[in-house]
């Protein structure tokens, strides 16, 4: 379900070679790559929203992409500020388990004013958070329970890995994919129907970069019909 990172490499470079705008060198790449597929990524919460009112079934086929990225991880702490995972990017559901095994959704409050309406909803005997009514709130990728259960689970999308072309250079100097965990190499997690964006996106970038603005058109001008394809 992963894009090949050389694949969009050879790519690119295919592109940028027939245009005449020169060598991208793997740093360079990486470093567009991850850029790339970031911008991408947050491109579907987007769209997923915009989708969802036509009626064909786009909206679904993006939930679908995003579906690789979404993990649960079990968090049990203190009653304040426990970290939330590392590659936590968005939360989606947060649940809890009360001391008979029994299985609970957790609401959140409203993020403007949480503490102000936290302390309201404690002050109140009936809306004071229990073990059957438990509540979240999130400050600074950490979050907060109320009350204190047995144990706490988070379902949330995660931040893609980032995309690294990993080489070796060649007796005549030049540098070669080398494919091996063990010196970092990483393909994109994207969807395989991103492929073609990527190498856009990673030409409009080296366009830029390099200053060549008429290859930042080629690029745009590929997305431009793409999107079109897409919406006909």
């Amino acid at each position: 379900m992963a894009i090949s990172i050389d694949r969009v490499y050879q790519k690119v470079l295919a592109i940028a070679n027939k245009e005449q705008r020169g060598y991208i060198t793997p740093q360079e790449f990486n470093l567009f790559a991850d850029y790339a597929q970031m911008d991408i990524f947050e491109q579907y919460f987007y769209d997923v929203e915009q989708f969802e009112r036509r009626v064909d079934n786009t909206a679904e086929l993006t939930k679908t992409k995003i579906e690789v990225f979404k993990k649960g991880a079990m968090i049990s702490g203190n009653q304040y500020n426990n970290p939330l995972p590392a590659d936590n990017y968005l939360i989606e559901s947060v649940w809890g388990r009360k001391e008979n095994g029994e299985q609970v959704t957790v609401e959140k409050l409203d993020r403007d004013g949480q503490h102000n309406v936290h302390a309201a909803m404690t002050a109140s005997p009936l809306l004071k958070p229990n073990e059957t009514r438990p509540v979240y709130w999130v400050l600074n990728n950490t979050i907060s329970f109320d009350p204190i259960l047995s144990n706490y689970g988070v379902n949330y999308i995660k931040v893609p890995e980032k995309p690294n072309w990993t080489y070796i250079v060649s007796g005549g100097g030049h540098a070669l994919f080398n494919p091996d965990l063990n010196a970092g190499w990483r393909d994109f997690e994207l969807h395989p129907s991103e492929e073609n964006t990527l190498v856009i996106k990673i030409l409009q970038l080296t366009g830029v970069n390099i200053k060549d603005y008429n290859l930042t058109q080629v690029a745009a001008a590929s997305e431009a019909k793409k999107i079109q394809q897409e919406k006909s």
